[in-house]
């Protein structure tokens, strides 16, 4: 696929900055542990490392928030006007968002005031499976730092947008490619890799932020080995401990959404993919460490514990959801505890200090790979409901699977509100028709195995945000949307969530009751990533708006019905205003 008349032109850092203001403040690890605090900025994805995507502003809500109005909205520009699923990051009245086709934008937030832009020269073989899309960018020192779709880690000067490194991550001719935002703990930059489709090896790595060298280096694929400072640090796990013959050698479990870290625990948190291929049938055994999460210690890349949500998972769930760092006050206790909505439809709560099984309860309506969990946090699986192994050359039996590969939960951040201690998840409702056929892996090329077509459960609705107890697991309350919900979540301490939807919309409702207090038509599908800050006295919020990623490319009878979402690429910006 060529991707030549979308990208012309060498990578170009177009327009240093319109006026000589005062320079930006260079961000230390210090800012960005009180990011949760900082009402005036927002420093990280996710509103801190922990990934709670809380604000503690409260002058909008649900009696403030009809005052809301659009201040600014600025365009992404040219053809590349889809798939906008980034967070942006706010400082010292600077805006910076990265968009579709591996873009950087840094804008003035008062005005939306273009700064200067940043596009990367894509090469025609790049294989993103998943469209387009960029996440989101991390900020260091001087510096904002953001992947390509060609698998390459980008740092430019957070003033001028000039490049100060750039470094491989790795060969995008394999399959490889890079779309989530990085994440910093202690002065590294944490990344990791996209590319489970194409038989890659999943990996997590620490780059210094300042210069983009290598510290350590942790495959999530056992049998593979680590590295620190340049030297070996040791395999992940034990080599065909539950991999056969040299399956691991094209293992998956790509790390393809980024992670969290929790300074309470000293622990990042990273989530892993599917197996590789889909078929499970030619890789017996749990195949560790995929559709997992990974808890590593940042200073060394050792894995620490690890908990498997899919074990031998055959209908692509990945376990890469976020962990989310939450105390949890359950029976006059008060656990260190992480949550996580898993892609396979269940919602976990396990100890993150040693990553010990706490619950597990559905998020959806139907779960027909396995009905529920045991109290040691082993799925207790539906034998029946994986897809039949290949018969000869054809196809093996073909399985009604729900939720679809696309998940209970896919990408979309979650938000923890502590005030409601309620967990805000945008869900959807879908199964899938999915078979597996013969495959061989060829480097470079689809290695799946599988095929299938995703199906709608009911004719009123496919997405629900649902407001999830973690103490019960129970849904408090939930919104229906009749398409997918496919953004992230923030909530604040104004008792407020905010959510987009596909049909262009971004909403706010009353964090403890559900009511929908307000909207607003953005003009196309708001699959961003909400964010809040304060300015002047005044309140904020923010989001992308451009329809595209994994929905339409891969969603089958559900891309049909939602086929007429006009696509965008939007950055909108409202207020609160001060009268």
């Amino acid at each position: 696929m060529s991707f030549k008349r979308h990208l012309a032109g060498a990578i170009s850092a177009v327009a240093l900055l319109a006026t000589a203001g005062a320079q930006a403040r260079p961000v230390t690890d210090a800012d960005l542990a009180n990011d949760p605090n900082n009402t005036s900025e927002v420093l990280s994805y996710g509103i801190g490392t922990q990934g709670q995507r809380f604000s503690k502003l409260d002058k909008l809500n649900p009696d403030t928030v009809s005052k809301l109005v659009p201040v600014w909205a600025y365009s992404f520009g040219g053809e590349k006007m889809r798939g906008q699923e980034s967070q942006p990051l706010i400082q010292d009245g600077t805006i910076y968002v990265t968009g579709s086709y591996s873009r950087l934008f840094a804008l003035d937030a008062k005005t939306g005031k273009q700064k200067w832009t940043y596009e990367a020269r894509l090469p025609d073989g790049i294989m993103p499976c998943c469209d387009v899309i960029n996440r989101g960018a991390a900020l260091y020192d001087e510096l904002v730092i953001f992947g390509t779709l060609d698998a390459k880690l980008v740092a430019l000067n957070k003033e001028t947008g000039k490049v100060v490194w750039k470094k491989d991550l790795e060969d995008y001719k394999a399959g490889y490619s890079f779309s989530a935002a990085p994440m910093i703990v202690k002065g590294k930059v944490i990344t990791g890799v996209s590319g489970g489709e194409f038989g890659v090896i999943g990996k997590v790595e620490a780059r210094d932020a300042k210069t983009g060298e290598l510290i350590w280096s942790r495959p999530t694929v056992e049998g593979h080995m680590g590295t620190l400072n340049g030297k070996d640090n040791g395999i992940t796990g034990t080599t065909n401990a539950s991999w056969p013959g040299d399956m691991w050698k094209s293992g998956g479990a790509a790390t393809w959404l980024g992670g969290t870290y929790d300074p309470e625990t000293n622990l990042i948190f990273y989530g892993t993919g599917n197996p590789a291929p889909w078929n499970s049938h030619t890789r017996p055994g749990d195949n560790l460490y995929s559709a997992s999460t990974l808890a590593i210690d940042p200073d060394t890349g050792k894995i620490v514990w690890h908990y498997q949500t899919t074990p031998h998972d055959g209908w692509d769930f990945d376990g890469v959801n976020e962990l989310v760092s939450f105390d949890l006050k359950k029976d006059g206790k008060t656990i260190k505890a992480g949550a996580k909505a898993d892609r396979n439809g269940y919602f976990f709560v396990l100890d993150r200090t040693n990553g010990k099984f706490i619950s597990a309860t559905p998020f959806v309506t139907k779960t027909s790979w396995a009905t529920g969990f045991d109290s040691a946090g082993k799925p207790k699986l539906v034998p029946e409901n994986r897809p039949g192994a290949p018969v000869g050359e054809g196809k093996g039996k073909v399985v009604f699977s729900a939720p679809s590969f696309l998940g209970g939960k896919n990408w979309m951040p979650m938000a923890y509100n502590p005030d409601t201690d309620l967990f805000y998840v945008p869900a959807n409702e879908w199964g899938m028709d999915i078979w597996n056929e013969p495959v061989t892996y060829k480097k470079g090329a689809a290695y799946l195995g599988a095929g299938f077509t995703i199906k709608p459960l009911y004719d009123d609705y496919i997405g629900a945000l649902r407001a999830i107890d973690p103490k019960s697991g129970k849904i408090v309350w939930e919104y229906k949307n009749p398409a997918p919900l496919w953004g992230g979540v923030l909530t604040t301490k104004g008792n407020l969530v905010f959510t987009g939807t596909p049909e262009g919309f971004l909403k706010a409702f009353d964090a403890k009751t559900g009511q929908e207090v307000w909207k607003f038509q953005t003009g196309s599908g708001v699959v961003g990533v909400p964010v809040t800050w304060e300015m002047d006295g005044e309140q904020y919020v923010a989001v992308a708006s451009g329809w595209g990623g994994a929905v339409p490319l891969w969603g089958g009878e559900v891309a049909k019905k939602i086929k007429d979402i006009p696509q965008g690429g939007m950055l909108w910006v409202f207020k609160l205003p001060k009268s």
